[in-house]
Formats: structure tokens, sequence, C-alpha cells
């Protein structure tokens, strides 16, 4: 392990470097030839289960998700119903977070994404710098947990559990996440009300109109996590009915053209092939670390 921090150091990539000191412990024990053989079968064997192409699928709609630009309406919609409230605005980050996690499945991209939708309007508010900033970095982690989230499908793929079962068992917690992201927000502001002002009130009408904006991603996560919960679609086929939905989505929008279509495409190549360097990396090392018997060893 500790040669596997050195390479990430080193500035060599995670799943490169996990795979160079697994494929060069596997030459220590049974040879160089060996080795290159047992590398081969691992990263063979694991690209060609059925299950691995739910994280592209995934990955693609999340790119779908992010070219039909909902995170504003989101946004929109969640300051509309809390933005009135000391510390509101912050409070509707953390909603959209959720809703743009649901949909996307990436903390990195719905951290970045709201940072880009919600940071402005805090600023324009007078909001506390680092009520504004930690508000977006703690909505971002939401998109771990909610469903479709890559890393349980990544986390499924290296312990060989259910990926649906792990999706419905995300909601709880991610629910209860966003709760307890509201409490600290209002305990903060009342402790500190300059810290987070309330805004004007949006009147019931505009309330709802904002909120039917932003349809697809409660359709996209109902029809996505209730197949796979009714037994409708394996996850595999829930990824491409999600893909194929956000996509719909994102043209009933106007915001898909051909250039974006391609580009959404070669977006989800590139995470994915990031996604998976990371997964062999892991898989081989795990591997040449049964086969030491370095487990036994430090029980």
């Amino acid at each position: 392990m500790t040669a596997v921090l050195v390479l990430a150091v080193a500035r060599i990539p995670l799943g490169f470097a996990m795979a160079i000191v697994g494929t060069i412990g596997f030459a220590a024990l049974r040879g160089p030839i060996a080795a290159v053989e047992t590398v081969g079968q691992l990263i063979l064997d694991f690209s060609m289960s059925y299950t691995f192409a739910v994280l592209p699928m995934f990955v693609l709609m999340g790119a779908f998700v992010h070219r039909s630009a909902l995170s504003k309406d989101l946004y929109e919609a969640s300051y509309a119903w809390l933005g009135h409230f000391r510390g509101g605005l912050s409070m509707a980050t953390v909603a959209a977070s959720a809703g743009f996690g649901a949909a996307c499945g990436s903390s990195v991209a719905t951290a970045a994404t709201m940072g880009r939708v919600a940071l402005p309007s805090m600023r324009r508010f007078g909001y506390d710098p680092g009520l504004a900033a930690g508000t977006i970095a703690a909505g971002g982690t939401l998109g771990i947990l909610i469903p479709p989230s890559m890393s349980l499908v990544v986390y499924g793929f290296l312990t060989q559990q259910d990926i649906g079962r792990l999706f419905i068992a995300g909601i709880v917690p991610a629910l209860i996440t966003v709760v307890l992201y509201f409490c600290v927000v209002a305990i903060v502001t009342r402790l500190k009300p300059q810290a987070g002002p309330p805004g004007p009130r949006t009147a019931w009408a505009d309330r709802f109109r904002k909120l039917g904006k932003v349809y697809g991603v409660l359709l996209l996560f109902v029809l996505v996590l209730g197949g796979i919960y009714f037994g409708v679609f394996t996850p595999n086929e829930a990824g491409g009915v999600g893909a194929v939905g956000a996509c719909l989505i994102a043209i009933s929008r106007r915001h898909l053209n051909w250039q974006a279509f391609v580009d959404s495409l070669i977006e989800a190549a590139r995470t994915t092939s990031m996604v998976f360097s990371v997964a062999f990396g892991a898989v081989i090392l795990s591997n040449f670390v049964t086969v030491a018997g370095l487990p036994e060893t430090i029980a």
C-alpha cells in the first residue's frame, strides 16, 4: 500500500498505480510471464461481466442531464419554496443538489454544477462565504448516496453486491442527510442571522410553475428506481432507459443538437474510462493481496 501512495504522490493516476503494484507483485510471486497472463485474465473476466454495462449507461444519463441545463431550474424551484426562510438559499442549494444528484449520479459534477448556479445568488444576497461554500460542498456529496450513484455502482462491482438493492438502500440515508443539512443551516442562521438572510417570498402560483419545469428529474428518478424496485427493469436496463429518457428531456428542452450529443458521448466515454481504470486497478491489487496471503499475515 505504501508503494501505491508513493505512485499516487508522483501524480500517477490511482488506477494505474494500483495496477502497477499488483502486476509487479504477481511478477515477484509467479514470474513476469505468469503475471501478464494473470492480469490480462483478471481484466478480461471483470470486463466481460454483464452488470458492468450499467456504469456507462448511468454516466451517459448524467451527461445528457448536464446538457439539458436542469440545474438552474432545479435551483430556482427549490428557491421558490425555501428562499423566504432564514438560510433559505443554502437549503435550496442542498435540495437542488439532491435533485441534480438523483439525475446525474456524480458528486463531483453535482458540486461543480451547483457551485456555478448557486454561489452567485448567495453572494448577491449577502450570505456568509463560509456558509455558502460549505453548503455547496456538502450538497455535492449527496451524489454519492442518491441513486443512481456511480460510487454505489463501483462498490457493487468490487464487492459483488446487487446494484439494484444498493440503489434502494441509498434513498433513506440520502433523505436523512438532506434533513440534517437543513437542520445545520437552520441552527447556523439562528445563531448568526446575518450569515443567511431570508429572501423575498414567492407567490404560490410561481412556486408550482417553477416546480413544473423540473418534472423531468422526478420522472427519471421514479422511472429508474421504481423500475428496479418493482422488478420491471434490471439495473442495466434501467440505466439504458434512464439514458434514453435524459436524452429525450434534453431534446425537448432544446439543449441537445448533434454536436452536443457527440460531446455527451465523448464525455461519458472519458468518465467511464477513468472509473474503469480505477476498478481494474483495484481488482488487480486486491487479487495480489489475496494470493500473497497478506490478510492472513496481518490477522
